[in-house]
């Protein structure tokens, strides 16, 4: 029978938990996107785009908002009192300053070394790796939202990357449909786990091997 993932809502809901108040924050295209919608409303938070916003805030739906405002995903965004706009040689100055708390992005790949691979696919041989490079070195922290498994059901999280790297031990936490991961310098520590999931089973859709935190539990919203 097949167990029941996190939708991509809730581990957007479960990464949002680790946005501090204060923090300045890059957001990455896909589930990282969700993010904003889910940032409790007491903690002021800076979102920044590549593209020269600082001061976004959450989505807009759907065919709604004012479309030459947008993400780097194209979504129409809504902005907090003090949001600003720049070129983007402002907005990279930022990023490689390491003036961002955080970054969230998405993941084709992250090895257990904390490499990430997530700006191209093998078999497709084209892609640009935009901003992609300069957030994951820039960033003070690194979190990775994406799905445990590809389309196929093999294991996002590997021992080496196949696919082209974006940047090297750049990872902190890894939060998937599955899990939540954190990348130490013994490998990588299982902390959190989906509910009615059991460890051997994460493992099983896991490259290289899970150390299992003491204090392991369910996640929660």
């Amino acid at each position: 029978m097949m167990k029941n993932r996190l939708s991509e809502e809730t581990i957007a809901m479960r990464v949002a938990k680790e946005i501090e108040d204060g923090f300045f924050i890059n957001l990455g295209i896909g589930i990282p996107t969700l993010v904003s919608d889910f940032v409790p409303e007491d903690r002021m938070v800076m979102f920044q785009s590549e593209n020269g916003i600082l001061g976004m805030g959450g989505l807009f739906p759907a065919g709604e908002g004012d479309f030459d405002l947008a993400n780097m995903s194209g979504q129409s965004v809504k902005l907090v009192p003090g949001a600003s706009f720049f070129d983007c040689v402002y907005s990279f100055d930022m990023i490689r300053g390491k003036h961002l708390d955080a970054a969230v992005l998405g993941g084709f790949q992250v090895s257990e070394k904390g490499d990430l691979s997530n700006w191209m696919l093998n078999e497709r041989k084209v892609g640009g790796v935009g901003g992609a490079m300069d957030v994951a070195v820039g960033a003070k922290r690194l979190f990775i939202a994406m799905t445990h498994t590809d389309k196929n059901g093999n294991a996002k999280i590997v021992k080496e990357c196949t696919q082209p790297v974006t940047a090297q031990r750049c990872v902190n936490t890894i939060f998937t449909d599955l899990a939540v991961i954190e990348v130490t310098e013994e490998g990588l520590l299982l902390k959190e786990i989906a509910p009615g999931w059991q460890v051997e089973e994460v493992q099983a859709l896991t490259e290289p091997r899970l150390l299992v935190s003491s204090d392991l539990r369910e996640i929660t919203l």
